[in-house]
């Protein structure tokens, strides 16, 4: 089995570990376009002439399934990407009805272009209780991409909304990096679509190929895959 990743950076890689957890058997490839991070804050045609671009190639790897790994494309793509190629394409979601179910007043946090988007109003609307409000965060992803090395929790908070909280969601997989950061401003529980797409992926897969000549590889490729490479290895050891 061999499944393919895209994320416009490293938000995605907190996916792939969690993927690769839990399918140590399936070769997975992992694309970026680090160049061009963050796409949520680029216009709709800009981030489907990129995310078509990518997509070609993920299409000449054969994949089994692809994952994208970013809550903008899947937003903005997912169904086009669905129409346009033969492989079976997971996207990932804000974890609205979850934490909806379990807590009062919850915020969504995203970038421009996720927070304005119809699929995620409309999984507010649908899921929300009426008590979700969607804020964005101008300026976090891209803070978090150009310093991942180096984060800076008083930087971190400066990019975060005031706002009463009893539930954050976690709108962009960049933001998984500053998850604890981010539970401590606001005093409660964070959720991201992370476990739930890697579980959901997991799932179908294994009932669809459920013997797996691959040996578990994991390749980088597009943007900065030493970049790439290097924050994935800081995944791994920090959960080991």
């Amino acid at each position: 089995m061999k499944l393919c990743f895209f994320d416009s950076g490293i938000g995605g890689l907190d996916l792939l570990y969690t993927c690769a957890c839990l399918m140590p058997y399936a070769d997975m490839v992992y694309f970026a376009d680090n160049g061009n991070v963050p796409y949520g804050s680029l216009t709709e045609e800009k981030i489907r002439l990129l995310t078509l671009d990518v997509f070609e190639k993920i299409a000449e790897e054969k994949p089994s399934a692809a994952v994208i790994a970013c809550n903008t494309v899947t937003a903005v793509c997912a169904e086009e990407l669905r129409k346009t190629f033969p492989f079976r394409i997971y996207g990932i979601q804000p974890a609205v009805k979850p934490a909806a179910k379990i807590c009062g007043r919850c915020l969504v946090l995203a970038t421009p272009r996720t927070a304005a988007s119809l699929p995620l109003l409309r999984l507010v609307e649908s899921y929300g209780r009426g008590v979700t409000h969607v804020l964005p965060c101008e300026g976090l992803a891209s803070y978090i991409e150009e310093n991942i090395f180096n984060l800076n929790r008083s930087e971190v908070e400066k990019l975060l909304p005031d706002f009463r909280a009893d539930g954050v969601v976690l709108g962009c997989t960049h933001y998984a990096f500053v998850k604890q950061w981010i539970a401590e401003k606001y005093g409660c529980a964070v959720f991201d679509g992370a476990a739930a797409t890697a579980a959901n992926v997991c799932r179908n897969t294994a009932a669809e190929y459920p013997f797996s000549p691959y040996s578990g590889k994991i390749t980088f490729k597009g943007g900065d895959v030493d970049r790439n490479e290097r924050v994935f290895g800081l995944l791994k050891s920090k959960n080991n």
